[in-house]
């Protein structure tokens, strides 16, 4: 098949391969890429991604992905199905869904940029259940799991409702640190003492290093990347007027590590902003 991928970053470059690899033909476009994926062929324009009858999109906002979408695929066949993977939102899906020219479903993914270069990401896809079944095919190509959550936009609230949980259990996670500093205990032997406890969440355990040794771990999926999609969620809350107080103090958290500095820094460093915030910066 002939896929169209707008969006060739951490995420979306791996992505790439893994259908290119799966024997599919495919277009990718990133204004920043120089040199493309291996199997992938560059495309100057996203109107070029067009000649495909299916393109994805793995963009880092709303605005880019609702401009290819209601601009860049104009000239898409009638049946061109487009599957927006960035995490943009329930509203703005609908919305793209209900005025673009193309068929449009959602199906972002959880997991960070090492699972995209493993093809183990979860996706949570939101469209028809014959979408679904379409794109599952394409989906197992750049994922471990697939699972359809109802109507288009419906991945999308999957998603930012996987995030919050994930925002607050690093929080929870640096708290749990700082309380473990706070009474003398070896953090490296409270932490195993964590991943062995009822609160031993398989988050917790791939996230060791990133919590104690931040300057060797690398970033697996940024603060501001955190901070955008828990502010998504936020947003959706308020839309149906739910108070979600451990969501907000999260987020209040992030804004602080953003504020100084620690917008690219792994979400783990959420610790940090909490030390930074608490007059220390470690043990």
């Amino acid at each position: 098949m002939l896929i169209g991928i707008a969006g060739l970053g951490r995420m979306g470059r791996p992505m790439a391969t893994h259908l290119a690899q799966a024997g599919h033909t495919v277009l990718g476009h990133d204004p920043g890429l120089c040199q493309a994926p291996e199997g992938v062929e560059l495309v100057r324009s996203t109107a070029e991604l067009a000649k495909a009858s299916l393109t994805i999109s793995m963009l880092p906002d709303g605005a880019t992905t609702g401009d290819l979408v209601l601009n860049g695929l104009t000239d898409a066949a009638p049946d061109h199905l487009h599957v927006v993977m960035g995490t943009v939102g329930p509203e703005l899906v609908r919305e793209l869904a209900d005025i673009a020219t193309v068929h449009v479903l959602d199906a972002p993914v959880s997991g960070s940029v090492s699972m995209a270069e493993t093809a183990t990401l979860t996706t949570m896809v939101g469209g028809s259940p014959e979408q679904f079944e379409r794109v599952r095919p394409l989906l197992a190509a750049m994922t471990a799991a697939q699972f359809h959550c109802g109507p288009v936009g419906a991945g999308s609230a999957a998603k930012l409702a996987v995030n919050a949980v994930l925002a607050a259990l690093s929080q929870g996670v640096a708290e749990g640190l700082l309380i473990a500093e706070a009474g003398d205990l070896n953090l490296r032997t409270f932490y195993t003492v964590l991943r062995h406890s009822a609160a031993g969440a398989p988050y917790v355990g791939y996230k060791e290093e990133a919590f104690l040794s931040p300057e060797t771990a690398g970033v697996a999926a940024p603060v501001s990347l955190i901070r955008k999609d828990l502010g998504l969620a936020l947003a959706l809350a308020r839309t149906r007027r739910l108070s979600l107080p451990a969501s907000e103090a999260t987020f209040a958290v992030l804004d602080y590590a953003t504020d100084n500095g620690l917008g690219q820094q792994d979400m783990a460093q959420v610790l940090t902003a909490l030390r930074l915030r608490n007059g220390s910066r470690g043990a």
